[in-house]
C-alpha cells in the first residue's frame, strides 16, 4: 500500500511546509508535537495531509486498520485520533442492532465479526496504556452506543447490541492476566451499578423485579459469559459474578442467569421447578453452569462448594419436585451426581437419598436412559456407608421409597383427581415401568456377581 501512496503523490514538491492558515489542511509533517524522529516512523504517510490519511482509513477494513496500528506508535496515535472523530466513530461503531432475525443470520454474524475485529483494533491501539486508562478511553468511545449500556435498549430481546459488546470485550481482554480482568469486571460494575442491581433482585421476592432480572440475565450472559471458547475463562467470569455473595444468593443469581425463561418475553419462570416435572431444555443451562464450576478445578470452588450450591439451588424459590432435582443431577454428570449423593449418605440422610434413587430411575425410564446407570450409581453410593448394617438399611429404604412414591402417585388417581392430559396417570405408568426395569438390572447385577 505504501508504494501506491508514494506513486500517487510524486508531484508534491519536496520542500519545507509553509506556515498553514486556518483554511489549509493539516499535514503530518507540520504537527508541532512530533519531532523528526517520530515523523520518520510515519514512512510515506508523512507527506499526506491528515484528511487524506483519514480518507485512506475509510477504505481499509477494521482488521487492516488494526494491522496498520502496529506499524509504529505514531501511526497508532493517529488511528486513535481518527477513531475519536465523528466520521471515524460513525464508520466503526455500526449500530444496526435491531430488526434482525436473531437466529444466527449472516447479518448477525457479520456484526459480531465486525466487533471482534474492532476489539482487536482497540487492543492494539491501547497496548501501551495502563489498564485503567485503556478502559476509560474505550468507555469514552463506546458510550455513544446506547445499546451497549445496561438499560440502554428499549427492546433488548430483539437487539444484538449486548452480544456485540460482549464480543468486543472478549477480544479486547483475551490473554490478559487475572488481575487485569478483575479490574475490568470491577470497572463494569461501577459503570452499570451491577452489584446494587444484583442486591435488589436477590433480596426481593423472586419475580417482583422481573424486568431487572431480565436485564441482569442478558448483561451477564451476552457481555460476560457466552463468548468465551475456553471453559476456564467462562468459569473465571462466572466466579466474579457469584463469589461476592452468600451461598443462598449465589443460587438465586444462578437461577436468574441460567434458569428457564418464558419464550414470549424472556422473563425468568420461577415456578417451573415447583409446579410440575420439567424438561431437559429448562435445566440444561443450570447443569452446564454447575459443571463449569466443578470441572475447571478453579481454586475458588471446592467440590463441597459446588455441592452446597446445588443443594441450595434445589429450594429456589421453594423446594423443587424431586424429579426435577434428579434430572438436574443427571444432566450435571456422573461426578457431581455421585458427590451429591455421597454427601447425603455421609450426613445421615439415607431416606432422602433413597427417594432420590427412585426419581433417578423414573427420569431414566422417561428419557430412555440406560437403567443400568442408576443401579450402578446406587451400588457405588452403597460403598460410602461404613458398615454392612447401614448398607442393608439403605437398600431397604430404597425398596420402601418405591412403594411410598407409587402410593403417592396412585392416591389422587383413586380419589378421582384426574388431570386434563392424564399427566398423573402417565407418571404412574412410567414409575411402574421404572421399578420393574430397576429391579431387573439389580437381578442381572446379582446373578453376574454370583456366577463370577
Amino acid at each position: 500500500m505504501a508504494s501506491r501512496v508514494n506513486t500517487s503523490f510524486t508531484l508534491i514538491p519536496n520542500q519545507k511546509c509553509k506556515q498553514r492558515t486556518n483554511h489549509q489542511p493539516s499535514y503530518f509533517c507540520n504537527t508541532p508535537d512530533l519531532d523528526p524522529q517520530l515523523l520518520s516512523t510515519l514512512g510515506n504517510f508523512k507527506v499526506l495531509p491528515l484528511e487524506i490519511f483519514h480518507i485512506i482509513l475509510r477504505y481499509l477494513s477494521v482488521k487492516d486498520i488494526g494491522m496498520l496500528s502496529m506499524v509504529s506508535k505514531t501511526v497508532s496515535q493517529h488511528i486513535i485520533n481518527y477513531i475519536s472523530t465523528s466520521s471515524g466513530s460513525r464508520r466503526l461503531l455500526i449500530q444496526n442492532f435491531h430488526n434482525l432475525d436473531l437466529s444466527g443470520t449472516k447479518e448477525e454474524t457479520r456484526l459480531l465479526d465486525h466487533y471482534r475485529a474492532l476489539g482487536l483494533l482497540f487492543k492494539r491501539c491501547t497496548l501501551l496504556l495502563p489498564t485503567k486508562d485503556r478502559l476509560k478511553y474505550i468507555h469514552k468511545i463506546l458510550s455513544e452506543v446506547s445499546c451497549f449500556k445496561f438499560s440502554g435498549c428499549s427492546a433488548p430481546l430483539q437487539c444484538v447490541g449486548l452480544p456485540c459488546y460482549g464480543m468486543f470485550l472478549q477480544t479486547l481482554t483475551a490473554g490478559w492476566d487475572e488481575l487485569e480482568c478483575h479490574r475490568v469486571y470491577n470497572y463494569l460494575c461501577e459503570l452499570t451499578n451491577l452489584s446494587r442491581k444484583m442486591q435488589t433482585v436477590v433480596c426481593n421476592k423472586p419475580g417482583s423485579s422481573r424486568k431487572l432480572e431480565l436485564r441482569i440475565r442478558l448483561f451477564c450472559r451476552n457481555v460476560l459469559l457466552d463468548h468465551w471458547t475456553q471453559r476456564s475463562d467462562s468459569a473465571f467470569w462466572l466466579t466474579r459474578i457469584l463469589k461476592p455473595w452468600p451461598m443462598v444468593n449465589q443460587a438465586r443469581l444462578l437461577y436468574i442467569i441460567f434458569g428457564p425463561t418464558a419464550p414470549q418475553d424472556g422473563q425468568v419462570i420461577w415456578q417451573e421447578m415447583v409446579e410440575g416435572p420439567t424438561d431437559e431444555s429448562s435445566l440444561k443451562g443450570l447443569a452446564n453452569a454447575i459443571k463449569l464450576l466443578y470441572d475447571t478445578s478453579t481454586k475458588e470452588w471446592t467440590a463441597d462448594d459446588v455441592i452446597s450450591l446445588v443443594d441450595e439451588l434445589s429450594v429456589v424459590p421453594r423446594e423443587w419436585l424431586l424429579e426435577n432435582n434428579a434430572r438436574l443431577l443427571i444432566l450435571s454428570g456422573n461426578n457431581i451426581c455421585f458427590t451429591f449423593m455421597a454427601s447425603k449418605a455421609v450426613n445421615g440422610r439415607a431416606i432422602e437419598l433413597a427417594r432420590l434413587i427412585v426419581f433417578l430411575a423414573l427420569v431414566c425410564e422417561k428419557e430412555l436412559y440406560c437403567m443400568d446407570w442408576t443401579v450402578r450409581m446406587m451400588q457405588k453410593v452403597c460403598k460410602v456407608f461404613s458398615t454392612a448394617a447401614e448398607r442393608k438399611s439403605f437398600l431397604q429404604s430404597v425398596a420402601n421409597a418405591f412403594a411410598c412414591v407409587t402410593m403417592e402417585m396412585l392416591q389422587p388417581i383413586m380419589s378421582g383427581e384426574r388431570d386434563d392430559d392424564d399427566r398423573g396417570f402417565l407418571n404412574l405408568f412410567h414409575l411402574l415401568h421404572a421399578q420393574a426395569n430397576f429391579h431387573k438390572e439389580v437381578l442381572y447385577l446379582t446373578m453376574n456377581a454370583s456366577s463370577s
